[in-house]
C-alpha cells in the first residue's frame, strides 16, 4: 500500500493531523535535519499501523514535505481509518 503523506517538522509534539484516504498530514516534533525527521516518520506510522519499522519505506520524498511512503505486510486495511 502507497500513502501520499505532507510532513510537517518541529512541531511541538508529533501527531497524525488528518488522513483522507491515501493522503495523511502528519506533524513530526523532529527536526528535518539528518534524516531525523524521517525516522521519527516511520516510527510513527509503525505505531499507528501496528507494523515493524522495516516494513515502511519512503520511497519518494526524503529531503521534501510531501513524501510517498511504501507500507508492507499491512495486517488489516481498516487499521488505516483509526
Amino acid at each position: 500500500m502507497r500513502l501520499r503523506i505532507r510532513v510537517i517538522p518541529n512541531a511541538p509534539k508529533s501527531e497524525i493531523i488528518s488522513q483522507d484516504g491515501d493522503e495523511w498530514k502528519i506533524k513530526i516534533q523532529a527536526p528535518p535535519e539528518d534524516g531525523k525527521a524521517n525516522g521519527a516518520l516511520v516510527q510513527l506510522l509503525a505505531k499507528h499501523l501496528k507494523v515493524p519499522k522495516n516494513s515502511i519505506q519512503i520511497i519518494a520524498g526524503k529531503k521534501s514535505r510531501q513524501k510517498i511512503v511504501e507500507i508492507f505486510d499491512l495486517p488489516n486495511k481498516n487499521t488505516l481509518n483509526k
